[in-house]
């Protein structure tokens, strides 16, 4: 059955998108173009703002059109930002790039989970969809590993070369995408082509489903470490004095850590542990806590932690989201979820820099173990008060 290769085709997918060698040395790419720190920045800024405003629509464009057609946009859309990396140069050009990418991105988003399960859905397999998911987030993580590595080994020779290796990557996911079958469990339920619609489905994840409420806010507090200690690991490294050469090789590991756990997810997952997300708020707390109080090479321990826990939380929060939604709004519901993520950690981010600058690291973690504690364990509470059954979905 054509069906059941989805599975391993999202598998390919995903390795291919997320082997990014490009990506340790974008920021030298952008300045050898003349560009800035501030400019480099801007450029970030337009990305993850062009994600964001997609990120619904994109959504609510895969139930409407397909899972399919919509992951085959994603793949042109990255594509072509990468062409223009590649054979243009200059802030501007730059810019239009981020902009294909964010909207391939946001196109990606909740398509390729809804196509997972609603794959499995129809081949009566849903409960593997944990593990499935797990796994393809692993395979994310260690494609991307690899890919730091490789992409500073490729700089040696030209800063241009991992650009030009990303973009010809890039273009063999566009075939792994036409390959790709639609799920009939959707083509036969769709949404209706209206804004209404859309409205509806916003209505529906944030107001009329409780669950589903409370587990995107907790998928947003949980965002917003994960994130934040992406983003932070850096100046860490730096301010424990680690040296320059072993950054890469600390990401790779890093990285390798949460596709480990993000691989057996789904052994944490049966069951049903109605404590389970509760544990995960407690340890994702405690580990930022620690790493405040331990400002040298012992919090490296607290940075892996917390890797290992976000390699945990996505699959299994992903498959209670898919649980409570149904396929004809499946991806609308996932993009919701990732838009809120997004939006919270651009609105919390700000306040996180301003701490690290004008005060301190561990101040900043210490405020992320309160702002992440208290929106994850009330929404904890809140899902397990909800729940009469014997899971938290």
């Amino acid at each position: 059955m054509q069906l059941k290769h989805n599975i391993f085709k999202m598998y390919l997918l995903k390795g291919v998108l997320w082997f990014m060698v490009s990506m340790p040395i974008i920021v030298l790419f952008f300045q050898e173009h003349g560009l800035s720190l501030t400019q480099v920045m801007l450029l970030q800024a337009i990305y993850s703002l062009s994600v964001a405003l997609f990120e619904i629509p994109s959504g609510y464009i895969a139930d409407v059109f397909g899972r399919r057609k919509t992951i085959i946009l994603s793949t042109i859309f990255c594509f072509m930002g990468y062409l223009i990396f590649s054979f243009y140069g200059g802030f501007y050009a730059f810019a239009i790039a981020e902009i294909l990418v964010g909207i391939g991105g946001s196109l990606m988003s909740g398509s390729d989970s809804a196509i997972i399960y609603d794959t499995l859905l129809e081949t009566e397999d849903e409960e593997s969809y944990t593990k499935i998911e797990g796994r393809n987030y692993a395979i994310g993580n260690f494609s991307e590993a690899l890919a730091g590595i490789l992409g500073g080994l490729l700089a040696v020779s030209s800063i241009y070369l991992p650009v030009y290796v990303q973009t010809a990557i890039l273009f063999l996911s566009i075939p792994i995408a036409f390959s790709l079958v639609e799920p009939k469990i959707h083509a036969d339920n769709k949404l209706g082509r209206s804004f209404k619609a859309i409205f509806d489905v916003v209505n529906f994840a944030l107001v009329d489903n409780m669950k589903l409420r409370w587990l995107i806010i907790y998928s947003s507090a949980m965002g917003i470490a994960t994130l934040s200690m992406a983003w932070f690991a850096q100046p860490f490294f730096k301010q424990i004095n680690i040296p320059l050469a072993y950054f890469g090789v600390l990401w790779a590991g890093l990285n390798f850590s949460a596709g480990i756990t993000s691989f057996n997810s789904y052994r944490l997952d049966r069951g049903g542990n109605k404590k389970l997300l509760i544990f995960l708020s407690l340890a994702m707390v405690f580990s930022f806590l620690l790493l405040g109080i331990n400002s040298s090479v012992i919090g490296l321990l607290f940075v892996l932690f917390i890797y290992l826990l976000r390699g945990v939380v996505t699959p299994i929060l992903r498959n209670a989201i898919n649980v409570n939604t149904t396929s004809d709004k499946r991806a609308t519901v996932l993009s919701i979820r990732s838009f809120i993520i997004r939006i919270s950690f651009v609105v919390s981010a700000p306040f996180f820099g301003y701490l690290a600058d004008n005060h301190s690291l561990s101040y900043t973690f210490y405020a992320l173990s309160i702002i992440v504690g208290f929106f994850s364990i009330l929404s904890a509470i809140k899902l397990i008060r909800l729940d009469n059954k014997s899971t938290f979905v």
